[in-house]
């Protein structure tokens, strides 16, 4: 007998159509010249702008709260020791696992055979990798051998690739331009092996116009993973296994918080994967305060979720029936925002109208801003 599951947590119910051509598959010409959806949830007004319009909903006294995680190179190509092909895609940055000169990573491994415990991959003359362990979903656990940590990076963007998503498809690839404009200009701490979108619109002349009009900022860093992209497979959402992401949230970004929450202003989270870093953090003590924290994230919101920390969203267009919807959906509906439970509703009537009107939709696409009153 089919259980009875509310819309809310029904997978069927985040399902939105998408031609293939409303997906990006280049930048727009310049960052802040993509478009803007703003959605206001109490009224479910929507607004049609610019992004770099978005600084006209900013008022002094906010503080803008970005995720600094940079990309790097982690597609690799090498070959075994019987000469034949492999592709490594490395799932986490080796230097956050030195021990001594020793780096270890999972990773995806794609061969026409697949390489055996105890083998080796040539990446380069610098740089080989041993696979120390078979692990489930075609991954292995990698120790990547490299002379220093120093010549391990610099091989890497070297040799490596950008990982862009499974849903650009161009035949050439990822280019030189992808080494730049799939990464946001604030991006400082290598870790992630896709890039936290909402942020690739922003432009150092947009960020400085944003502090001149008195908006403080801050920073969180969360390597986004590739999990970010694994479907969701069961129908009741509430049974998912969110993925989990490494998180750095530092004294200075707690302060500028509290401060902001002091003066009455308006935490800004630009993408889902800050909001996911500050709702965690806000969720380290009993008094729901955010926490200065280094761990990892295993945060998974949908709606009903009580939001602790943010008052305003700025993000992108995400895939249909993903944990990313939920979350977008859940912000839509926060408490005192809107009608009960029409979050979702208002998002795909949103997504609908952006599709007929042309939006480009995911990584390289245009721009959302789900902004709660005054």
């Amino acid at each position: 007998m089919p259980i009875d599951i509310s819309e809310n947590f029904s997978l069927h119910a985040y399902h939105y159509h998408l031609p293939e051509e409303s997906i990006a598959q280049h930048p727009a010409d310049r960052r802040d010249a993509s478009r803007l959806l703003v959605l206001h949830p109490e009224s479910g007004r929507r607004e049609h702008l610019q992004f770099a319009d978005v600084i006209d909903f900013f008022a002094p006294g906010d503080l803008l709260v970005v995720n600094n995680t940079r990309v790097f190179p982690a597609r690799l190509h090498g070959r075994k020791e019987t000469g034949g092909k492999v592709e490594v895609f490395l799932l986490e940055y080796p230097l956050c696992r030195v021990e001594g000169k020793s780096f270890t990573a999972p990773a995806l491994l794609k061969a026409s055979k697949r390489p055996k415990p105890g083998s080796r991959i040539e990446v380069s003359e610098s740089l080989q990798c041993t696979v120390l362990e078979l692990l489930e979903g075609g991954k292995a656990l990698l120790e990547l051998h490299c002379e220093s940590p120093e010549k391990l990076a610099a091989e890497l963007e070297f040799c490596g690739e950008v990982p862009l998503p499974p849903y650009i498809g161009r035949k050439e690839g990822a280019t030189e331009e992808d080494r730049t404009r799939y990464q946001t200009v604030y991006a400082s701490t290598p870790g992630a092996v896709a890039a936290p979108t909402a942020g690739l619109h922003f432009t150092p002349d947009l960020l400085e116009k944003i502090h001149e009009k008195g908006i403080e900022m801050a920073a969180v860093t969360l390597h986004v993973g590739y999990g970010t992209f694994a479907p969701v497979r069961v129908e009741d959402i509430r049974e998912h296994q969110i993925h989990t992401e490494y998180l750095t949230i530092s004294e200075e970004t707690v302060d500028a918080v509290r401060r902001t929450k002091a003066a009455g202003g308006k935490v800004w989270a630009v993408g889902t994967t800050t909001v996911r870093s500050l709702e965690f953090g806000a969720r380290q003590n009993e008094k729901g305060e955010l926490q200065a924290v280094e761990a990892w994230c295993n945060l998974y919101i949908y709606p009903g979720f009580t939001f602790r920390v943010v008052d305003n969203l700025i993000t992108n267009f995400h895939l249909p029936d993903s944990s990313l919807m939920f979350l977008v959906s859940a912000f839509c509906d926060r408490e005192k925002v809107g009608e009960k439970n029409k979050g979702r509703e208002m998002l795909l009537e949103s997504y609908d109208e952006a599709v007929k009107m042309g939006y480009r939709f995911f990584s390289y696409g245009d721009a959302m801003a789900v902004v709660g009153p005054r």
